[in-house]
């Protein structure tokens, strides 16, 4: 069973240094940030297209990982069950806030759940972060039900809040759409769709807040450079294909040349 772990852990900044980028982010701060009016703007950002792409999840096990429990509410009410995974290295927060707890501590690459049994999985704060990304994705596509989905937002290499550090998306490794669709490939994940979202700049200035939605509308619609986040859908593929030629090659190659019998020669 996972660890369940009581709301207490000690606070430190954001990292400001390069070096520190892969850091993991301390759950205070993200908590902090989400109590925000910045943090409230990207979570109804964030999870208006999260609701749009998960529209049902009935009779579904839902699961988190990094820190998604912004985004998880909406599930509770319809899904069997929603768990919310958070990195050992980030700390954890009781999720919900009343009730059972559904948050655990885990180790994100080896998590405590059997083979396919989860069948929608969201990814935020969680792939910029990590220091094996592949092993992450890897572990999700084993949990993960046969057909089962996974949502990854993750900070846009060409936005602007990948650039500033005073919010969590400004920490990591950011990513590009191709980048994100080239992991995924690589981990037996299939991209069925990818949208962006926070075109918003990141400042806490009233002015910048009042235009937000019009400035999310207009972004999304003209498909405008510049959104703080990715966020790309993938279901879990069974098989990898496999080259005819890689294959032969690997056939042939216990093989060594030897001389034709006498006689046999044209």
């Amino acid at each position: 069973m996972p660890l369940i772990l009581p709301d207490r852990q000690m606070r430190r900044p954001f990292p400001r240094k390069a070096q520190d980028a892969k850091m993991p982010l301390d759950v205070v701060d993200l908590r902090t940030f989400y109590a925000s009016p910045l943090g409230e703007l990207a979570r109804r950002r964030i999870g208006r297209i999260v609701r749009q792409r998960f529209s049902n999840c009935a009779g579904y096990s839902v699961l988190g990982v990094g820190y998604a429990t912004p985004y998880l509410g909406v599930f509770r009410d319809e899904a069997v069950r929603v768990l919310a995974f958070m990195p050992a290295e980030q700390g954890v927060v009781h999720w919900p806030s009343s009730g059972e707890s559904a948050s655990s501590l885990v180790e994100t690459t080896m998590m405590p759940l059997p083979d396919s049994s989860i069948d929608r999985a969201i990814l935020v704060h969680s792939l910029e972060i990590t220091e094996r990304p592949h092993d992450l994705l890897a572990e999700i596509w084993r949990v993960l039900t046969p057909g089962g989905r996974i949502l990854v937002v993750a900070p846009s290499r060409g936005g602007l809040w990948a650039r500033i550090d005073a919010t969590p998306f400004g920490h990591g490794q950011p990513y590009s759409l191709g980048q994100l669709r080239h992991m995924m490939r690589e981990t037996l994940f299939s991209p069925t769709h990818w949208t962006e979202a926070l075109y918003t700049p990141p400042f806490k200035r009233r002015s910048a807040l009042h235009a937000a939605a019009m400035l999310e509308q207009v972004g999304a619609y003209l498909s405008l450079p510049g959104a703080g986040v990715l966020i790309v859908e993938a279901t879990k593929q069974l098989y990898r294909p496999v080259g005819v030629r890689s294959t032969a090659e690997r056939a042939l190659s216990g093989f060594e040349p030897a001389l034709a019998p006498e006689g046999l020669c044209a």
